[in-house]
């Protein structure tokens, strides 16, 4: 099963809207037969691309399979089917698919044509590795990374807004591997009329990946200019406004499923008109679950520090990615979140755990988790 996430590991960057799966085929004998991944939606399972390579070898073998096969038809036949056309004696899977399509129906099948099953192992290591799928599937919203980089005191930007740079090249070539994974980055519009992002995938991950995710701004007032990086580079670019808003440019037909997700760079600007809370600003949960029906299955906020307070008060972040420099700025600095709302006692606060703590380059990359999951 570790091999079988190993390979899963591989797709990761370009499998979606769908999970990355993994899978090792052994034979009677308890060698391996045949290895698979998934590479990129549309395109043969894990589990058809190890039983070619297996040439009927895996019969009267076990699969070990990071998620449950498929029992349904969608781009491609059922994985299950496949697996007892196989003559396998037995599947392993690392957990059920939360997809409505399949829970358990997959499972039930292989028992059904006398095939033993178990599920469950390595489970936690599964779910980590398709946390967006998962998240969109289990409660209709993607998994949301905020990301944001900060001297050691808390600070993202000098009075004036000044910020580049104060982490190093090593953590900023990090960051494409974070903007890479995510099906969309998302900022607003403060930051967009102050640094004027492009929010694409560049240098050697690009190269690595061949993927881009789409960008969205929050932008109620429609404020996005029409010479912005966002508006001209001919990259998918969705800007979330307020009903009512007059956009920067109207919009085209909207993109397809697979340019949003699978990263074409084709996709043109466009608007849509979301709900707003009691503010005027963009609803947060309205957005994400816009960009669920989108297919997303990650979001990699960047934003300035009232959009990520935002995002921290609505208890909807999964994440936050802090890459903290060795250096100082000063009170007199941006901090990295301002609330909505100032707490009035510390029991208020929004609390995280440490999921991970490592170095790149000379900077710290701080990984922080809420604390109730």
């Amino acid at each position: 099963m570790a091999r079988s996430l190993q390979l899963a590991a591989l797709g990761q960057y370009s499998t979606a809207p769908n999970p990355a799966v993994g899978c090792v085929l052994l034979d009677a004998g308890g060698a391996v037969a045949g290895e698979g991944w998934h590479r990129r939606a549309g395109e043969p399972h894990a589990e058809v691309h190890a039983l070619q390579v297996a040439a009927g070898r895996a019969r009267g073998g076990t699969a070990y399979v990071t998620l449950e096969p498929c029992s349904h038809h969608g781009r491609t036949p059922p994985c299950a089917d496949a697996l007892i056309a196989a003559g396998l004696r037995r599947v392993v899977t690392a957990m059920q698919d939360p997809d409505p399509r399949v829970a358990g129906q997959g499972i039930s099948r292989l028992r059904h044509a006398g095939i033993e099953t178990v599920v469950g192992l390595m489970a936690r290591e599964a779910t980590e590795l398709n946390r967006g799928f998962i998240a969109r599937m289990a409660r209709g919203l993607p998994w949301v990374t905020v990301k944001l980089g900060m001297s050691a005191d808390g600070r993202i930007a000098l009075a004036d807004g000044s910020s580049q740079w104060i982490t190093a090249a090593a953590a900023r070539a990090d960051v494409q591997r974070l903007r890479a994974r995510a099906s969309a980055v998302l900022s607003g519009i403060g930051t967009v009329l102050m640094d004027d992002p492009a929010l694409t995938v560049r240098g050697a991950t690009l190269e690595t990946h061949g993927r881009e995710p789409l960008r969205v701004v929050f932008d109620a007032k429609g404020r996005l200019p029409t010479q912005s990086k966002l508006a001209t580079d001919g990259k998918s670019t969705l800007v979330f406004t307020a009903a009512g808003a007059a956009p920067a440019q109207q919009s085209p037909p909207q993109a397809t499923h697979a340019q949003v997700n699978r990263g074409d760079a084709s996709g043109p600007l466009r608007t849509e008109a979301i709900a707003t809370d009691d503010s005027g600003r963009i609803d947060i949960a309205a957005a994400l679950r816009r960009l669920a029906e989108l297919e997303c299955n990650e979001v990699l906020v960047e934003a300035g520090p009232r959009l990520a307070g935002s995002f921290v008060a609505s208890g909807l972040v999964d994440e936050i990615v802090l890459y903290v420099a060795p250096t100082l700025l000063g009170d007199t600095a941006q901090p990295a979140f301002v609330l909505p709302q100032p707490l009035r006692a510390l029991g208020e606060r929004a609390r995280f755990t440490y999921h991970d703590v490592r170095q790149v380059g000379p900077d710290l990359r701080v990984t922080l988790r809420p604390l109730e999951s």
